[in-house]
């Protein structure tokens, strides 16, 4: 296998100094994955990655990146000496994007960014090498870590990029340098710390500045922020604007979709007058919705999204992002759709309308708060209850959850409690078999821990 990265090529990419001759065959962040061939980067966050270099040399890593001497490491360890290990991690990124020819896309958007990201693995592998982030990594490491890790030979890239706080997607956008920008939609996502959806448009908007000159900004045609988002792309150079929705006016045109009986999600599309036709053993309008999106991006690229198509009867969510499986309750199995992982108001939509589409028994919501929505919260949470109400039955966990709660009717109430701890067992109580129960929540809330219950129940 080519080496990834060498060490002539790490010192020239960081400016760093590493004594050693020798190749790496990986990046890892995470000295409990860091294994043969690595170079594990210490980067500081929760704790201090320093405090790890000798465990991840211990299971083999090639070298680690350290900006000051790790401790318990041997002084003639393969250490890639930095000036500030983020830093360097940026710049060893923008030397992987610099020295490939792959075509990049980058995506984001209020909710599905990686389910659309993850589409567009499959859709672009057909055509070539393809290489995209592993789970979210968007932020200020996941995007340098994604093109750090990037092989030079790569036809195709996928490029995810999020924020929290305004001013974040910008200059990652620049470091991926897009052939194409895609933004999913606009939502109330992270609505409190950027005071309302204008302010959160302003902000994916800019994925646009990082457009190569003449390159294609991809569009939600449907969403009320469409114009500021086109001035934005134009302002940026975009060199053309290609468009995706439901909207008669889009490009490419989400025309009918549906959940069949066995659960998967059938939906037609129109793209550039080409009509295409998608299967996934993934259930979600939602899920038609981020291939609509991801179905632009082949074409923006210039490649036959029919021929692509096919590849999204591979399709499945991630962990925590509505993966089903049988769990066993007294009596016999239900089925649980794990959506732990996140929350915010369009994704939580999109699951009490998808549950609500469901075969069983009973269709079960269990919901924590969403976080991250400031002096919105109290509303968005309340606003979410005729949704709710949907389900058969619904359990809450956490404050703001309380507030849909209390707008449900009496019988659909199941429980409210403090937090998941205290639900878990609630909810593991109530289930009987044919049941549906969806399980979800922003990471913040822990509904993981009802998942954990639910699944170990029995085992």
């Amino acid at each position: 296998m080519s080496p990834l990265w060498t060490s002539a090529a790490l010192r020239a990419a960081t400016g760093g100094s590493l004594a050693a001759q020798l190749d790496v065959t990986g990046v890892s962040i995470d000295s409990r994955s860091a294994g043969p061939g690595d170079l594990f980067v210490a980067l500081r966050d929760a704790r201090d990655g320093h405090d790890f270099v000798a465990a991840a040399l211990a299971q083999g890593a090639a070298a680690a990146m350290v900006d000051h001497a790790p401790p318990g490491v041997a002084a003639d360890a393969p250490l890639l000496l930095v000036g500030e290990t983020l830093a360097s991690l940026t710049a060893l990124g923008a030397a992987g994007r610099a020295r490939t020819g792959a075509r990049i896309a980058a995506i984001t958007g209020s909710v599905g960014k990686t389910g659309t990201k993850e589409m567009l693995r499959l859709l672009l592998a057909g055509f070539g090498a393809t290489h995209a982030a592993v789970a979210s990594y968007n932020n200020h490491w996941g995007v340098p870590l994604t093109l750090a890790r990037m092989p030079a030979a790569t036809a195709f890239a996928v490029i995810e990029i999020g924020m929290n706080n305004p001013g974040e997607i910008a200059p990652l956008a620049r470091l991926a340098r897009p052939h194409v920008a895609a933004v999913t939609t606009i939502g109330e996502a992270h609505i409190g710390h950027l005071g309302g959806l204008e302010g959160i448009a302003e902000e994916k908007g800019s994925i646009a500045r990082g457009l190569l000159p003449g390159g294609t900004a991809v569009l939600p045609r449907d969403n009320a922020h469409f114009e500021r988002l086109r001035a934005m792309a134009l302002e940026s150079g975009a060199g053309r604007i290609l468009t995706f929705g439901r909207d008669p006016a889009a490009e490419v045109r989400l025309l009918e979709a549906g959940i069949t009986r066995d659960g998967r999600t059938r939906a037609e599309y129109a793209v550039l007058g080409t009509r295409v036709e998608v299967h996934m053993p993934a259930p979600g309008l939602h899920h038609a919705e981020n291939a609509c999106c991801a179905l632009a991006v082949v074409a923006a690229l210039g490649l036959d999204a029919a021929r692509a198509a096919p590849a999204l009867a591979g399709y499945a969510p991630g962990a925590g992002r509505g993966a089903p499986r049988d769990i066993a309750v007294d009596g016999g199995t239900a089925l649980l759709v794990d959506e732990s992982y996140n929350a915010a108001p369009p994704a939580m939509r999109a699951a009490l309308e998808t549950l609500a589409q469901r075969p069983g028994a009973r269709r079960i919501a269990v919901l924590g708060d969403m976080r991250e929505l400031g002096a919105f919260s109290a509303t968005l949470h309340a606003g979410l209850a005729p949704a709710a109400a949907q389900a058969d039955l619904v359990f809450c966990c956490g404050p703001e959850m309380a507030r849909l709660f209390a707008l449900l009717p009496a019988a659909k109430r199941g429980a409210l409690a403090a937090d998941s701890t205290a639900l878990a067992p609630l909810v593991r109580a109530a289930l009987r078999p044919g049941d549906t129960v969806l399980v979800k929540g922003a990471l913040g809330s822990r509904m993981a821990v009802i998942v954990r219950s639910l699944t170990e129940y029995g085992a």
